[in-house]
C-alpha cells in the first residue's frame, strides 16, 4: 500500500477526475491510487513512487541538499527564491527530482524520480545537475539506471540555464550507453516539454503508465497551430505506443515486476564477469582458448536475453 503523500491531504474521500467516482482514500491507497471503477492512474509524489518501485528500506538519497537559486534575478510574483522556499516547505524536498540508489526486486539500480508537486516537476539547473550526477554515479559503479518522469518541462524562471540541461543530460546518457549500461525510462502523467524532448524518451526501453500525457507542446497548442481536430487519444501513452515511441504501456500494479524483469534481461554483469575470468591465466600459465566455455556462455546468454527482450 502506498502511504499518503507529503502535501497534507487528509480527505476521507477522493473524486476520480476521469469518471467522477467518489472513492474512499484508504481503498485508493490499497489500489495504488488507481481508480477501482475506470482504472484512472492518479498522480503520485516522488516519495510515493519510490515506495512503489524500490525494495523497502533500500533507497539511499544522493545530493539531497542541492537546490536552485535565482541566478537571473527573474521578475516573478512571488519572487523565485520565495517560491522555491515555500514549495520546499510544502513538499519536504528542495528540488523537483529525487535521486539516489536502491534495489528493485534485489537488483541494484541508480534512480531518479521527478516530483510533480514541486513546481510541476519543472527542470531547472539543479534538477539537471542532480540527474547528471546520478548518471555519472551509475557509470562509475556499473549500475543500471531508472528515471521516472513527471514534468511540465523546462523551468521558465531559469531561462537558458534550464534549456541547457537538455543537452547536458543527453550527453551524459550517451556516455552511459557507450559503456553498455542499461537505462530504463518510465513516463508518467504528465511528461511534457524539455523533459519529454530529452531524458524521458532516450531510454534503452521506454515504458509508460496507461493514459499518461506525453508530448512536447500541449494538444491545444498543436490543434490551434494545425487548425484541425486531433484524435481523441492524441499524446496519450497508448497513442505513442501505437506509433512506435514506447516499448510498453504497463499498469501501475505490474510496474515493479516489469522493471525487475527488464533489469534482469538487460543486466550485463554476468558477461563482464565471464570476460574477467577468461582474461585470468590458467593454473598452467596459459590463457583460456578462444571460444572457451566462459566466452561461449556469455555469448549465448546475451543472445537469449535479446530474444526475450
Amino acid at each position: 500500500m502506498i502511504r499518503p503523500d507529503a502535501t497534507g491531504e487528509t480527505e476521507l474521500w477522493t473524486r476520480c477526475p476521469e469518471c467522477a467516482e467518489l472513492v474512499n482514500r484508504r481503498k485508493l491507497e490499497r489500489k495504488l491510487f488507481v481508480c477501482p471503477r475506470c482504472g484512472y492512474h492518479f498522480r503520485l509524489t516522488a516519495d510515493q513512487r519510490l515506495a512503489l518501485l524500490l525494495d523497502r528500506g533500500s533507497f539511499v538519497e544522493h545530493d539531497a541538499g542541492l537546490g536552485s537559486r535565482d541566478i537571473l534575478d527573474f521578475p516573478d510574483e512571488p519572487p523565485y527564491e520565495q517560491r522555491l522556499s515555500e514549495t520546499a516547505a510544502r513538499t519536504g524536498h528542495r528540488e523537483a527530482v529525487l535521486t539516489g540508489t536502491g534495489r528493485i526486486d534485489g537488483t541494484p539500480v541508480a534512480v531518479g524520480v521527478f516530483n510533480f508537486p514541486f513546481m510541476g516537476g519543472s527542470m531547472g539547473s539543479a534538477v539537471g545537475e542532480k540527474l547528471t550526477r546520478i548518471i555519472e554515479h551509475a557509470l562509475g559503479e556499473r549500475l543500471a539506471l531508472v528515471i521516472v518522469s513527471a514534468s511540465g518541462g523546462a523551468r521558465m524562471q531559469e531561462g537558458i540555464y534550464s534549456l541547457m540541461q537538455m543537452a547536458k543530460l543527453t550527453v551524459a546518457l550517451g556516455r552511459l550507453r557507450a559503456a553498455g549500461l542499461p537505462y530504463v525510462s518510465v513516463l508518467t502523467d504528465p511528461t511534457t516539454g524539455g523533459v519529454a524532448a530529452s531524458v524521458a524518451l532516450l531510454g534503452d526501453v521506454n515504458v509508460a503508465e496507461p493514459r499518461a500525457l506525453i508530448g512536447f507542446a500541449g494538444p491545444r497548442v498543436i490543434a490551434q497551430t494545425l487548425n484541425e481536430q486531433l484524435p481523441a487519444d492524441f499524446q496519450r501513452s497508448e497513442f505513442l505506443m501505437k506509433h512506435g515511441m514506447l516499448d510498453a504501456v504497463v499498469a501501475r500494479a505490474e510496474l515493479k515486476r516489469t522493471l525487475a524483469r527488464l533489469l534482469r534481461l538487460l543486466d550485463t554483469r554476468d558477461a563482464e564477469r565471464a570476460r574477467d575470468v577468461e582474461a585470468q591465466p590458467r593454473a598452467d600459465g596459459r590463457s583460456a582458448p578462444a571460444g572457451s566455455r566462459h566466452d561461449g556462455g556469455a555469448r549465448r546468454t546475451g543472445a537469449r536475453r535479446r530474444d526475450d527482450a
